[in-house]
């Protein structure tokens, strides 16, 4: 990290420095920064459906993320952070405008923020910096599908590149079901991936750039599906050797019917029960992790396009994925679930204002990411945003915060504070699991009457009112839709008995 000398005397420093850290701990070290230097740039940097398999958070041994991993010891590692809503588009909303999926209404693939009363109005992060007189630049995946609308907005957007990128004629691993649900070795170059030509768009930008301050978004597709990329990267992981996760037989048997249903009907990915019947096991898990490899790749790409740049030391960077991804735990495949596999993610921060190797196991969430850079950049906090700063945590990681929420859909949130997963469904029926003991939530403890107080607590933490669901149609509103439609059935069966 960059060394900024101030003509001031040390002692006006040092006073300055200690009085705004008394009188405001989360913003002071940013603040006094910034008001002695040049305002610092933002790099963000996102990434699509990748979990906890990245090395520095040790999700799956076999993951090789080297270039995401020296980020992380670059600068402060949340090993304990989570997405507020499993799936792509509420993510993303709640990510930029700082607000929880029950305060928007925005739960599932569709609407996006202009259609929320509570969101439309409120000025996104791209765009408040944009207001505070940054150059805004964005490519690939950020938002959901309103990514080229709101950056060609501002000052302008690379493009998706291909988004999802090429695909075979006929499917390669999964010849029915979802388009995009495939995975195997293709296409025949790195260069014909979307990912790749996003990422040599950024580092183009890098070397073009004429201007400070900037605030340059990039966002990557892999390892969403389909799951394909050149076989030199599979290369990187052979099949023989691929080990799979985890897990044990009759995982869910504890759960209510409802949590079962809510992650079970109506969904698009493959069942666990045909990826094993059908021996695909190892092949998708290693198609997972080549994925990661070559996304990492890119990330590696654009950072060392910042190290080779002149904004190297004046440049924040913040890199996320949007949720997490199950690959046969808990007997399912995908997202959009409240277990530890569909919200966890990566989520690192470095740069001026950021201590390096520095690793925080205090829950975090997205929603945190605006209001932290706020603090960093020293601009007025935005009294609509839900989320907390971090920057508390730079001054000392083990600081405690609140706990991380998730939600899927209304009445069924998850709360994940720094040793606990407590969940509760629409239906009433709870879960909590002890991660201390039990990292895989294997064993459901919602009913052992020692713990009472534990549960108490983490109820608090559930949301007072969860808005009306927005927009229609998705796998998202089908599911939720589905499992709500289950337990009136066996309610009325209940009522006939």
């Amino acid at each position: 990290m960059k060394v900024v000398f101030d003509s001031r005397p040390l002692w006006h420093v040092l006073i300055v420095a200690c009085s705004l850290l008394l009188s405001h701990p989360d913003r002071g070290l940013a603040e006094e920064s910034q008001s002695s230097s040049k305002r610092p740039n933002v790099l963000l940097i996102a990434i699509d459906d990748l979990n906890d398999w990245v090395g520095c958070l040790s999700g799956h041994p076999q993951a090789k993320t080297p270039h995401i991993d020296r980020l992380a010891k670059q600068g402060t590692l949340f090993t304990n952070a989570h997405c507020q809503a499993p799936v792509c588009q509420p993510s993303r909303a709640c990510l930029m405008t700082s607000t929880y999926p029950s305060s928007s209404g925005l739960y599932f693939l569709n609407p996006g923020i202009d259609s929320s009363p509570v969101t439309k109005n409120k000025i996104n992060l791209p765009a408040r910096f944009a207001q505070e007189g940054y150059r805004v630049l964005g490519a690939g995946k950020l938002f959901h599908v309103q990514s080229g609308h709101i950056f060609n907005q501002l000052d302008g957007y690379g493009g998706g590149f291909g988004n999802f990128g090429p695909q075979p004629e006929e499917k390669i691993s999964q010849p029915h079901g979802h388009p995009l649900w495939d995975w195997g070795a293709y296409p025949e170059k790195t260069e014909e991936m979307p990912d790749a030509q996003i990422a040599e768009w950024a580092v183009a930008q890098l070397g073009a750039m004429q201007s400070e301050p900037f605030f340059l978004a990039v966002g990557f597709y892999r390892p969403h599906v389909p799951m394909l990329v050149p076989a030199d990267w599979f290369a990187q992981h052979p099949i023989a050797a691929i080990e799979t996760p985890r897990t044990t037989p009759d995982d869910v048997q504890d759960l209510s019917p409802y949590a079962r249903d809510l992650t079970s009907l109506r969904h698009v990915a493959p069942l666990h029960d045909w990826i094993i019947k059908n021996k695909q096991y190892k092949h998708a898990v290693q198609s997972y992790l080549a994925c990661s490899t070559f996304v990492d790749s890119c990330v590696g790409k654009v950072l060392a396009a910042l190290e080779r740049s002149p904004y190297a030391d004046n440049t924040i960077i913040v890199l996320f994925s949007d949720h997490g991804f199950h690959l046969g735990e808990k007997d399912r495949w995908a997202k959009r679930s409240l277990w530890e596999d569909g919200t966890r993610v990566p989520l690192i921060f470095s740069g001026p204002g950021v201590p390096e190797g520095s690793v925080c196991r205090e829950p975090a969430g997205l929603i945190d990411i605006y209001p932290t850079l706020l603090n960093l950049c020293g601009m007025t906090e935005d009294p609509t945003h839900e989320g907390l700063s971090l920057t508390p945590q730079f001054i000392d990681s083990s600081k405690p915060r609140r706990p991380a929420r998730t939600t899927f859909g209304p009445g069924n949130h998850a709360i994940r504070s720094r040793d606990w997963r407590y969940i509760r469904y629409r239906d009433g029926s709870e879960e909590l699991y002890d991660h201390k003991t039990d990292p895989h939530e294997w064993t459901n403890l919602a009913g052992d009457p020692h713990l009472k107080n534990i549960l108490s607590e983490h109820r608090k933490h559930l949301p007072d009112y969860d808005y009306e669901i927005l927009g229609k149609g998705s796998t998202g509103h089908l599911a939720f839709a589905a499992a709500a439609a289950a337990q009136q059935e066996r309610m009325a069966n209940q009522e006939k008995k």
